[in-house]
């Protein structure tokens, strides 16, 4: 069991106990042990295993909950979450998940109108019935409709990094490669496509002891649930010689894959899982490689996370496919929280992690003091940090720091700090974290404003979207867009799995209306720093090359950019 399985584990029965209006001290620890151990380097299940280390040793973790992470790893739950799932129905976690209601909110109606089902909330929205119920209105029932729908949009997807995770481990367990949407960088995963051509894979797969529920088995093909998720996985077993033709057939994506054949049969062959065949004769003529398949029709080998039929076909053809980023690009990292707002490690230890991950500079972005609940810096805050950075710069650690701020843009398009403690940082990210729900021109008026000012640097999360939780805010992205093309703002793409914000369509808006572009981890953690590759894929995604992408200079030039 991975640590973010125990994390959410933790934090689904401190909710319960909310619900129950337990203890609040008790219902922290749960979520200060749940934060710990999200963030700790190891995993839990490892530390458990070992007679010689003990879990207490995690700052956060008391005697208690070492006794409930033993048997949660064991078996899936410990005796609190059984309780409190005998008190409260399963099903008000799935309540959980709906925007705006909280579990103080649950608990509301359930004591009002026992109520524990999405579809008996929707019922009482649509009747009006919360408005008799105090501090709930009108307001409130048309978020918690949309959130139901949203909800139901997202149910059965996995975030990129969950769904990574787990291909990583079973591609190492049977000799298998990755397909579907996640080998195309996909922002959310449905299932899990895994191709190999060891004959023993099949049943190899069946034993893995976090292997449950299976759908279907037979002698090339295997499909069961995998881990307390339940994330889908199909296993299937192809022929060497036809392996590159079922690789590109379940990478997919459907359009381009339909695209695909179409130019086959024009050009008289006959495309399928199994190969390239001739229709004359039925002569297959490739299929063991992607590239073969690819050159046979006429075309480039087009990267996965281009197979989206949004003219890919055709670029390959004129061989005018765009030379994407890769992860070995970056130079730098330039969003990221420490302990001085709600990270998890200090300046030095950012850096340290960076340095060790190759980087040259990292920018630390502490939240502004508009965060309260993150312990925001405020302006006298602001100007100490700054200094801080330049003295931690006289020596020579491998790395430079650049002092920046993640600095929230406040209704009416201000900066949350005055320009002057502002101008003393080398690096202003702008963001937007609360009025999410604002008319779309008085959102797009607000974000004019903030890349109008002279201190911003770039646009953080451009879309506040939140993945499978919070849906994107509304605004003239393409005016705003203009405004900061022209006046060198660069947008962000948050590399955080839980945003991956910009997302393709977008990117490659932006990109051709002249915007520039940085990735960045937005890590609170020396581990999250990580997550830059499902920024890169994200961006690959949207066509961007090194070029695009400011955080791909080195130092000197980077530095130079700077005083632009």
């Amino acid at each position: 069991m991975e640590n973010i399985e125990i994390a959410r584990l933790l934090i689904e029965t401190a909710d319960l106990m909310e619900i129950g209006g337990e203890d609040s001290f008790r219902i922290r620890s749960y979520r200060n042990a749940a934060g710990a151990i999200e963030s700790y380097p190891e995993r839990i299940e490892d530390i458990l295993k070992d007679p010689n280390r003990s879990v207490t040793d995690i700052q956060g973790v008391g005697k208690s909950i070492a006794g409930s992470l033993k048997e949660l790893v064991e078996r899936g739950s410990f005796p609190r979450r059984d309780e409190m799932l005998e008190k409260y129905p399963p099903t008000a976690l799935e309540m959980l998940r709906i925007p705006g209601l909280g579990p103080k909110g649950v608990r509301t109606l359930w004591e009002h109108f026992r109520v524990s089902t999405l579809q008996d909330l929707e019922r009482l929205c649509q009747e009006q019935k919360l408005q008799e119920l105090p501090r709930m209105g009108a307001k409130l029932e048309e978020k918690i409709l949309k959130g139901i729908s949203h909800y139901r949009q997202s149910a059965g997807r996995f975030l990129l990094n969950y769904a990574s995770t787990v291909s990583e481990q079973l591609c190492e367990y049977l000799g298998a490669v990755p397909a579907g949407s996640l080998r195309r960088g996909r922002e959310t995963v449905g299932d899990l496509d895994l191709l190999t051509t060891n004959e023993q894979a099949i049943g190899k797969f069946l034993k893995h002891p976090q292997v449950h529920d299976v759908l279907g088995q037979g002698e090339t093909k295997a499909s069961a649930r995998f881990g307390i998720e339940g994330l889908q996985v199909d296993v299937r077993c192809v022929p060497e010689d036809s392996f590159g033709a079922a690789l590109q057939y379940f990478t997919g994506s459907k359009d381009h894959g339909v695209a695909l054949r179409q130019r086959a049969l024009k050009m008289g062959y006959s495309l399928n899982e199994y190969g390239l065949f001739r229709v004359k004769d039925d002569e297959r003529v490739a299929g063991k490689t992607e590239e073969e398949i690819y050159t046979t029709l006429g075309l480039v080998w087009i990267p996965p996370e281009l197979r989206e039929n949004q003219g890919e076909i055709e670029a390959a053809e004129k061989g005018r496919l765009p030379e994407l980023i890769e992860l070995s690009d970056i130079r730098g990292d330039l969003h990221m929280h420490t302990r001085e707002s709600d990270g998890r490690a200090t300046l030095e230890e950012m850096a340290e992690a960076a340095r060790a991950l190759g980087y040259e500079y990292i920018a630390i972005t502490d939240h502004s003091k508009a965060l309260a609940m993150a312990n925001g810096l405020d302006e006298k805050r602001v100007v100490e940090f700054a200094a801080q950075v330049r003295e931690f710069n006289k020596e020579d650690r491998g790395i430079r720091v650049f002092s920046g701020l993640e600095c929230d843009i406040l209704r009416d398009g201000r900066m949350d700090l005055a320009e002057d403690a502002l101008a003393e940082l080398d690096w202003v990210v702008a963001s937007v974290h609360g009025y999410m729900n604002l008319e779309p021109q008085e959102m797009t008026d607000r974000l004019m404003r903030a890349v109008e000012s002279p201190v911003v640097k770039v646009f953080g999360h451009p879309t506040g979207r939140v993945l499978l939780h919070r849906e994107p805010y509304h605004y003239d992205f393409d005016a705003v867009a203009k405004e900061a093309a022209k006046r060198g703002v660069l947008f962000e793409l948050n590399a955080s799995p839980e945003r991956l914000d910009l997302h393709a369509t977008l990117l490659k808006r932006a990109k051709a209306l002249g915007c520039r572009f940085t990735i960045s981890t937005d890590a609170h953690h020396p581990r999250h720093l990580s997550n830059m590759k499902y920024g890169v894929q994200m961006a690959r995604r949207g066509w961007l090359t090194k070029d695009d992408v400011l955080n791909t200079r080195g130092l000197r030039a980077f530095t130079a950019e700077l005083r632009k």
